[in-house]
């Protein structure tokens, strides 16, 4: 594969794409075009259609990047004719027929479980005393107090939303295990990527591994890319 120069980034449930901008700069420094999706995190099939005008606006192919929930969207809309590759950033990468909410529905004993609060309108958000320690346990206090402050309210029927065909099955794909994530356990990390057939690296980091490391998070996409 020739080099791609386009990148396409997809934020997780819960937070928004605001905190891709580190490695937006790191990219954007080395020639890279790089798109933030902005998923409105109600459905997965609108999530997947945005995603999908961001691609439409591009020229030439693109790397489609997700981190978390975005790994499913990134699972679906990666099947359009303009993804050359897929990154997952230690994200969900369902298979056919399958959701977040299946991925998670039946947790290994002993793994940690989310603080995510009783769905409120059909939205979730998790315990804001609880966020830091299960999603950005390595970010300085202050970050983490606000990306809890500034959660995006995540939909069932973003979370329940079913694949229809991995593209992880026609595309080649990468993924980045971050080793100390509470959210989503590292070992089921390694199982989805293995499952994927992805390139596998690792980075020590919480969830939030794209905000705390940016440059391991970059020089994965950009060897995706073909750099």
């Amino acid at each position: 594969m020739s080099a791609v120069k386009n990148i396409v980034l997809v934020h997780g449930g819960f937070v928004d794409g605001s905190g891709w901008q580190s490695v937006h700069r790191l990219l954007t420094q080395d020639g890279f075009n790089v798109s933030v999706v902005q998923n409105p995190t109600v459905s997965l099939v609108d999530d997947v259609a945005v995603t999908q005008r961001a691609l439409d606006a591009l020229d030439g192919p693109a790397v489609l990047v997700g981190h978390s929930y975005g790994g499913a969207v990134i699972t679906e809309a990666g099947r359009h004719d303009g993804v050359a590759a897929l990154v997952y950033i230690a994200a969900f990468a369902p298979d056919k027929d399958e959701s977040v909410g299946t991925l998670v529905a039946d947790p290994a004993p002993g793994a940690p479980v989310p603080p995510i609060l009783p769905p409120v309108d059909g939205f979730l958000f998790l315990d804001r005393d609880k966020f830091a320690a299960s999603f950005a346990g390595d970010l300085p206090a202050e970050d983490a107090a606000f990306l809890a402050d500034a959660q995006v309210p995540w939909g069932l029927d973003a979370l329940n939303g079913p694949i229809t065909e991995p593209a992880w099955r026609a595309k080649p794909s990468w993924y980045l295990v971050a080793t100390d994530d509470h959210m989503i356990p590292p070992p089921v990390q390694h199982q989805m990527a293995e499952r994927a057939g992805a390139t596998v690296a690792e980075a020590a980091g919480s969830h939030a591994v794209y905000v705390s490391q940016p440059q391991a998070v970059a020089d994965l996409i950009k060897r995706a890319a073909g750099r």
